[in-house]
């Protein structure tokens, strides 16, 4: 309807989160809903049956339509089982964006998926402290792994390729003394002495 769409266009333009009340256990077969007084404003917090729930709701506001986040997480905190078993304390949800937005005009249903995790206790769970917190055994495992995979590798290499073709290398230069094929320098003079001696220029001629 157009009073809808335009209260939502408010909260997506304004950033406000919107506000429910859910209950905080499931109700008996013979419960009835209290009565609310006219005069009274906020009555929420004076019932002890249901909490608030804050649904965090990001878009785009357009000309003519909107886009919305219609995917949400929903975090639920579950009282202590041997304080009260099944009550819930604290609710939230909030928009993410694992997939396209939602295009909606005046009319359109605007169905929410969300992804429920609860949580016992009023606390998160300790294994998060925030970005750059979230090192865990199974990240240090990974490292290690990768680390011995990589060093494997090197030492088969190492072994199967390089080690092989230094030691026909080294034969060669044994066999040949460090020299080219008996050569010098490659240029063809042969190394030795002369088979033929040169006699003293200062001998006697007969």
């Amino acid at each position: 309807s157009d009073p809808m769409f335009h209260l939502l266009e408010f909260y997506v333009h304004n950033d406000a989160p919107m506000t429910c009340r859910i209950p905080t256990r499931p109700f008996s077969a013979s419960y009835k809903a209290p009565k609310e007084d006219p005069s009274v404003e906020g009555q929420g917090s004076l019932d002890d049956e249901y909490i608030p729930l804050i649904i965090a709701l990001t878009g785009t506001l357009q000309l003519s339509h909107l886009h919305v986040s219609s995917h949400l997480n929903m975090l639920l905190h579950a009282a202590p089982k041997s304080v009260s078993p099944g009550v819930i304390d604290a609710a939230t949800a909030y928009s993410i964006s694992t997939r396209p937005p939602t295009r909606i005009v005046i009319g359109d249903a605007l169905p929410f998926t969300f992804s429920i995790r609860w949580y016992s206790g009023q606390q998160l769970p300790s294994g998060w402290s925030g970005v750059g917190g979230h090192i865990y055994a199974s990240t240090l495992i990974y490292c290690l792994l990768s680390a011995g995979a990589a060093a494997a590798i090197c030492i088969v290499y190492f072994r199967g390729v390089e080690l092989p073709r230094r030691l026909r290398n080294h034969g060669k230069d044994r066999m040949t003394g460090g020299m080219e094929g008996g050569r010098l320098g490659g240029y063809g003079y042969a190394v030795g002495t002369s088979s033929y001696a040169l006699g003293s220029a200062g001998g006697k001629r007969d």
